[in-house]
Protein backbone atom coordinates (compact mmCIF):
# COMPACT_ATOMS: atom_id res chain seq x y z
CA UNK A 1 0.00 0.00 0.00
CA UNK A 2 1.32 3.41 -0.99
CA UNK A 3 0.58 6.76 0.62
CA UNK A 4 -1.32 9.05 -1.73
CA UNK A 5 0.94 11.96 -2.78
CA UNK A 6 -2.03 14.35 -2.85
CA UNK A 7 -4.25 13.71 0.19
CA UNK A 8 -1.58 11.72 2.10
CA UNK A 9 -4.03 8.93 2.95
CA UNK A 10 -3.14 5.24 2.90
CA UNK A 11 -6.44 4.31 1.25
CA UNK A 12 -4.75 3.23 -1.98
CA UNK A 13 -4.55 0.07 -4.06
CA UNK A 14 -2.72 -1.17 -7.12
CA UNK A 15 -4.61 0.11 -10.16
CA UNK A 16 -2.61 -0.92 -13.22
CA UNK A 17 0.80 -2.29 -14.07
CA UNK A 18 2.75 -2.53 -17.32
CA UNK A 19 6.32 -3.47 -18.14
CA UNK A 20 7.70 -0.12 -17.04
CA UNK A 21 5.60 1.13 -14.14
CA UNK A 22 2.92 0.35 -11.61
CA UNK A 23 0.10 2.79 -10.90
CA UNK A 24 -1.99 3.15 -7.78
CA UNK A 25 -5.36 4.78 -7.13
CA UNK A 26 -6.52 6.58 -4.00
CA UNK A 27 -10.07 5.81 -2.88
CA UNK A 28 -10.12 9.05 -0.87
CA UNK A 29 -9.28 11.67 -3.54
CA UNK A 30 -9.46 9.51 -6.71
CA UNK A 31 -5.93 10.39 -7.84
CA UNK A 32 -4.13 7.78 -9.94
CA UNK A 33 -0.38 8.03 -9.48
CA UNK A 34 2.75 6.26 -10.65
CA UNK A 35 4.81 4.41 -8.09
CA UNK A 36 7.53 6.71 -6.75
CA UNK A 37 10.24 4.16 -7.55
CA UNK A 38 9.62 4.75 -11.26
CA UNK A 39 9.86 8.56 -11.20
CA UNK A 40 12.49 9.96 -13.53
CA UNK A 41 15.52 11.57 -11.85
CA UNK A 42 15.60 15.35 -11.90
CA UNK A 43 18.45 15.51 -14.42
CA UNK A 44 16.44 13.43 -16.92
CA UNK A 45 13.43 15.71 -16.49
CA UNK A 46 15.69 18.73 -16.91
CA UNK A 47 17.03 17.37 -20.20
CA UNK A 48 13.51 16.72 -21.47
CA UNK A 49 11.79 19.90 -20.31
CA UNK A 50 14.63 22.34 -19.68
CA UNK A 51 13.76 24.33 -22.80
CA UNK A 52 10.14 24.92 -21.89
CA UNK A 53 8.50 21.64 -22.90
CA UNK A 54 6.75 20.87 -26.15
CA UNK A 55 6.24 23.58 -28.76
CA UNK A 56 2.53 22.73 -28.83
CA UNK A 57 2.16 23.47 -25.12
CA UNK A 58 4.14 26.68 -25.50
CA UNK A 59 1.84 27.81 -28.29
CA UNK A 60 -1.28 26.95 -26.29
CA UNK A 61 -0.14 28.71 -23.12
CA UNK A 62 -1.17 32.25 -24.22
CA UNK A 63 -4.53 30.83 -25.34
CA UNK A 64 -5.03 29.66 -21.76
CA UNK A 65 -3.87 32.74 -19.84
CA UNK A 66 -5.17 35.60 -22.00
CA UNK A 67 -8.85 34.51 -22.06
CA UNK A 68 -8.73 34.08 -18.27
CA UNK A 69 -7.54 37.66 -17.86
CA UNK A 70 -10.23 38.89 -20.24
CA UNK A 71 -12.89 37.07 -18.23
CA UNK A 72 -11.63 38.47 -14.93
CA UNK A 73 -11.54 41.96 -16.46
CA UNK A 74 -15.13 41.53 -17.63
CA UNK A 75 -16.07 40.84 -14.02
CA UNK A 76 -14.57 44.16 -12.99
CA UNK A 77 -11.15 42.96 -11.84
CA UNK A 78 -8.50 45.47 -12.91
CA UNK A 79 -4.73 45.62 -12.41
CA UNK A 80 -4.44 41.99 -11.42
CA UNK A 81 -1.30 40.35 -10.10
CA UNK A 82 -0.86 36.76 -11.23
CA UNK A 83 1.56 33.86 -11.20
CA UNK A 84 2.23 31.62 -14.18
CA UNK A 85 3.49 28.44 -12.52
CA UNK A 86 5.38 25.67 -14.30
CA UNK A 87 5.93 27.25 -17.71
CA UNK A 88 7.23 30.51 -19.19
CA UNK A 89 5.07 32.75 -21.35
CA UNK A 90 6.58 34.23 -24.51
CA UNK A 91 7.75 37.84 -24.32
CA UNK A 92 5.15 39.14 -26.77
CA UNK A 93 2.24 37.80 -24.71
CA UNK A 94 3.88 38.94 -21.49
CA UNK A 95 4.29 42.47 -22.88
CA UNK A 96 0.63 42.47 -23.92
CA UNK A 97 -0.45 41.58 -20.38
CA UNK A 98 1.73 44.27 -18.88
CA UNK A 99 0.41 46.85 -21.38
CA UNK A 100 -3.13 46.21 -20.13
CA UNK A 101 -2.06 47.12 -16.60
CA UNK A 102 -1.67 43.63 -15.15
CA UNK A 103 1.38 42.10 -13.52
CA UNK A 104 2.43 38.51 -14.23
CA UNK A 105 5.19 36.74 -12.34
CA UNK A 106 6.54 33.43 -13.62
CA UNK A 107 8.04 30.39 -11.99
CA UNK A 108 9.49 27.36 -13.75
CA UNK A 109 12.06 25.09 -12.08
CA UNK A 110 14.22 25.08 -15.21
CA UNK A 111 13.46 28.21 -17.23
CA UNK A 112 12.59 30.65 -14.46
CA UNK A 113 13.63 29.32 -11.03
CA UNK A 114 12.84 32.63 -9.35
CA UNK A 115 12.28 31.94 -5.66
CA UNK A 116 11.08 35.50 -5.08
CA UNK A 117 7.98 34.77 -7.17
CA UNK A 118 6.92 32.25 -4.52
CA UNK A 119 6.95 34.88 -1.78
CA UNK A 120 4.11 37.08 -3.04
CA UNK A 121 0.33 36.91 -2.88
CA UNK A 122 -1.64 36.70 -6.12
CA UNK A 123 -5.08 37.46 -7.50
CA UNK A 124 -4.79 34.44 -9.79
CA UNK A 125 -2.48 31.50 -10.48
CA UNK A 126 -2.23 29.68 -13.82
CA UNK A 127 -0.91 26.14 -14.02
CA UNK A 128 -0.90 24.85 -17.60
CA UNK A 129 -0.12 21.19 -18.41
CA UNK A 130 2.12 20.64 -15.39
CA UNK A 131 -0.08 18.94 -12.76
CA UNK A 132 0.73 15.60 -14.39
CA UNK A 133 4.41 16.20 -13.58
CA UNK A 134 3.86 16.76 -9.85
CA UNK A 135 5.48 13.91 -7.96
CA UNK A 136 4.19 15.34 -4.68
CA UNK A 137 1.04 17.29 -5.65
CA UNK A 138 0.17 17.83 -1.99
CA UNK A 139 3.15 20.18 -1.83
CA UNK A 140 2.06 22.25 -4.84
CA UNK A 141 -1.52 22.41 -3.60
CA UNK A 142 -0.38 23.81 -0.26
CA UNK A 143 1.80 26.32 -2.13
CA UNK A 144 -1.09 27.50 -4.32
CA UNK A 145 -3.36 27.78 -1.29
CA UNK A 146 -0.77 29.91 0.48
CA UNK A 147 0.01 32.19 -2.48
CA UNK A 148 -3.58 32.92 -3.51
CA UNK A 149 -5.24 35.96 -1.99
CA UNK A 150 -8.69 35.44 -0.46
CA UNK A 151 -11.11 35.44 -3.36
CA UNK A 152 -8.31 34.65 -5.82
CA UNK A 153 -8.62 32.25 -8.75
CA UNK A 154 -6.69 29.09 -9.57
CA UNK A 155 -6.83 28.06 -13.24
CA UNK A 156 -5.35 24.71 -14.26
CA UNK A 157 -5.20 22.67 -17.42
CA UNK A 158 -4.30 19.01 -17.25
CA UNK A 159 -5.43 15.81 -18.92
CA UNK A 160 -8.16 14.43 -16.67
CA UNK A 161 -8.76 10.71 -16.36
CA UNK A 162 -12.37 10.43 -17.48
CA UNK A 163 -12.60 6.68 -18.08
CA UNK A 164 -10.56 4.57 -15.62
CA UNK A 165 -11.58 1.40 -17.50
CA UNK A 166 -9.55 2.56 -20.50
CA UNK A 167 -6.46 3.59 -18.58
CA UNK A 168 -4.49 0.77 -20.16
CA UNK A 169 -5.05 2.33 -23.60
CA UNK A 170 -4.53 5.95 -22.53
CA UNK A 171 -1.42 7.26 -24.33
CA UNK A 172 -1.05 10.09 -21.79
CA UNK A 173 0.22 7.63 -19.17
CA UNK A 174 3.03 6.42 -21.45
CA UNK A 175 5.11 9.56 -20.94
CA UNK A 176 7.43 8.58 -18.08
CA UNK A 177 7.49 12.18 -16.87
CA UNK A 178 3.74 12.03 -16.24
CA UNK A 179 3.20 10.70 -12.73
CA UNK A 180 -0.10 12.19 -11.44
CA UNK A 181 -3.44 11.57 -13.13
CA UNK A 182 -6.41 13.37 -11.55
CA UNK A 183 -10.05 13.06 -12.48
CA UNK A 184 -12.93 15.43 -11.91
CA UNK A 185 -13.53 13.78 -8.53
CA UNK A 186 -9.98 14.73 -7.53
CA UNK A 187 -10.69 18.43 -7.94
CA UNK A 188 -14.06 18.05 -6.23
CA UNK A 189 -12.16 16.58 -3.29
CA UNK A 190 -9.62 19.44 -3.26
CA UNK A 191 -12.38 22.04 -3.34
CA UNK A 192 -14.30 20.38 -0.54
CA UNK A 193 -11.25 19.80 1.67
CA UNK A 194 -9.97 23.37 1.27
CA UNK A 195 -13.21 25.30 1.13
CA UNK A 196 -12.57 26.42 -2.44
CA UNK A 197 -15.40 26.97 -4.90
CA UNK A 198 -15.07 24.65 -7.88
CA UNK A 199 -16.42 26.77 -10.73
CA UNK A 200 -15.88 24.11 -13.36
CA UNK A 201 -13.78 21.05 -14.17
CA UNK A 202 -14.53 20.06 -17.74
CA UNK A 203 -12.60 19.41 -20.96
CA UNK A 204 -9.27 19.25 -19.10
CA UNK A 205 -9.71 22.77 -17.69
CA UNK A 206 -10.26 23.53 -14.02
CA UNK A 207 -11.18 26.84 -12.42
CA UNK A 208 -11.41 27.27 -8.67
CA UNK A 209 -11.81 30.25 -6.35
CA UNK A 210 -10.31 30.59 -2.91
CA UNK A 211 -12.84 31.67 -0.29
CA UNK A 212 -12.66 35.04 1.38
CA UNK A 213 -11.97 35.50 5.07
CA UNK A 214 -12.14 32.76 7.68
CA UNK A 215 -14.06 30.24 5.56
CA UNK A 216 -10.77 28.59 4.53
CA UNK A 217 -10.42 25.07 5.90
CA UNK A 218 -7.12 23.69 7.12
CA UNK A 219 -6.09 20.28 5.82
CA UNK A 220 -5.63 18.12 8.93
CA UNK A 221 -2.80 16.27 7.13
CA UNK A 222 -0.80 19.47 6.71
CA UNK A 223 2.15 20.36 8.87
CA UNK A 224 1.32 23.88 10.15
CA UNK A 225 4.94 24.88 9.61
CA UNK A 226 4.80 24.16 5.87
Amino acid sequence: MRRCPLCLKLETRLFFQDRKRSFHVCSHCALVFADGASHLPSNAIRQRYGRGGSLENQRQLPQFILPLLQELQAQGHNQLKGLNYGRVLDQSSLAHIQATGHELWQYDPFMAPDGESLQHSYDFICCFRVFEHFGAPHREWQLFTRLLKPGGYLAMSTRMLSDPQRFNKWHHKNNLAHVSFPGKATFEYLASASGFRLIFAENDCILMQKPSGSAIKRDPNTDPAV
